[in-house]
C-alpha cells in the first residue's frame, strides 16, 4: 500500500524561478469525495490515475496506475468535475530534498504553492528562503477543492 506524507506552503516571492524549467500538468477529479479522491493527471508526456485516501495529518493512502493519454484526455474533458485544474510544476531541489512548486492557471491563476514529500511525519525539513505560511491543514489549498472553490473566487 502506498503512503503519501507531505508538507505544503505557500510562496511568498519568485527566487526560486531562477533555475527552475517547468512541466505542465492537466488535473481533474473523478471523485473529490473526502473520503476518497479519484484523480486523472497528464504530466507532460504521461498519464495517471491516481486514488488518495483521507487525510490523516500530512499522511494519506495513494495509489497510482500508469493511462494511457487518450484515455486521460478523454476523461479530462468529459467525465472529469468542472472545471480542471492546470498548473506548471517546478521540481527545486534544496539540501536534502526536493521541493515541487505548483504554479496554477486558468480559475487558480495568482496561486503558488509547494510541496515537499517526506520519509515521515516527524522528519525534519529545511525551509528556503522562498516559502512562506505553511498550509498544509488547510484543505481550501488541496487540488481537489480548488476545482470546487477556484482561488479566484476566494
Amino acid at each position: 500500500m502506498g503512503k503519501e506524507i507531505e508538507r505544503k506552503f505557500l510562496v511568498k516571492n519568485r527566487t526560486w524561478e531562477d533555475e527552475a524549467q517547468g512541466k505542465y500538468y492537466h488535473q481533474g477529479y473523478l471523485s473529490s469525495e473526502r473520503e476518497r479522491v479519484v484523480r486523472v493527471r497528464i504530466a507532460g508526456d504521461d498519464a495517471f490515475l491516481t486514488i488518495k485516501g483521507i487525510n490523516k495529518g500530512a499522511i494519506r493512502d495513494e495509489f497510482e496506475y500508469p493511462l494511457p493519454q487518450e484515455d486521460a484526455s478523454y476523461m479530462l474533458k468529459n467525465l472529469c468535475e468542472q472545471p480542471t485544474i492546470e498548473k506548471y510544476r517546478y521540481r527545486i531541489p534544496f539540501e536534502d530534498h526536493v521541493w515541487e512548486v505548483d504554479k496554477f492557471l486558468g480559475e487558480n491563476t495568482g496561486l503558488v504553492i509547494a510541496e515537499v514529500e517526506l520519509k515521515s511525519e516527524e522528519e525534519r525539513v529545511t525551509l528556503p528562503d522562498w516559502i512562506g505560511e505553511e498550509v498544509t491543514g488547510d484543505p481550501r489549498y488541496y487540488n481537489s477543492n480548488l476545482v470546487k472553490l477556484p482561488f479566484r473566487k476566494w
